[in-house]
């Protein structure tokens, strides 16, 4: 009886657990138009930045062949290091002009600490935008249309409710 109850009560704290975890993200749909640039689709990685500069996480990859990851430089010695699983988290290149849409998840606990999104746009025989947009993590600034540097024309963000 003992036994029992003990695995009952593991049971519940992991599932208070697991549902506060996930409580803590937050999915947020993405739109982004490109500009009108000349050359291929572009790919695309936004990464969660942390307050020092340092990519913590990537949040989504627009690009499904790996070879081309290597033009990323940064990101890419990052992804060297640390082994993300991909998979999941890749769509198609975008082309010039076009407007792409996907949603991707982000830890709510990093808003209002000096986090950051960056999008990172690189095409082959074209240049390399480190931080083609950067929004901070802020509950005011994720939302605002930000304007893009490079390859992006804006991207835009919303909570999914």
């Amino acid at each position: 009886m003992k036994n029992s109850l003990k695995i009952v009560v593991v049971a519940i704290l992991g599932l208070v657990v697991n549902f506060q975890a996930s409580a803590q993200e937050a999915k947020y749909k993405c739109m982004i138009q490109m500009s009108n640039y000349e050359g291929l689709e572009a790919y695309v990685v936004v990464s969660l930045i942390d307050a020092k500069g340092n990519s913590e996480k990537t949040l989504y990859v627009m690009g499904p062949d790996k070879q081309w990851y290597n033009g990323f430089k940064d990101w890419n010695k990052k992804l060297g290091k640390k082994k993300e699983n991909l998979n999941a988290m890749t769509g198609a290149s975008i082309a010039a002009g076009d407007r792409s849409i996907t949603t991707f998840s982000i830890d709510e606990s990093k808003f209002n600490k000096g986090y950051k999104l960056r999008f990172e746009t690189a095409v082959e025989d074209g240049n390399n935008h480190f931080q083609d947009v950067e929004i901070p993590l802020t509950k005011e600034g994720i939302t605002v249309k930000t304007d893009g540097k490079g390859y992006i024309r804006y991207v835009k963000l919303n909570k999914v409710q």
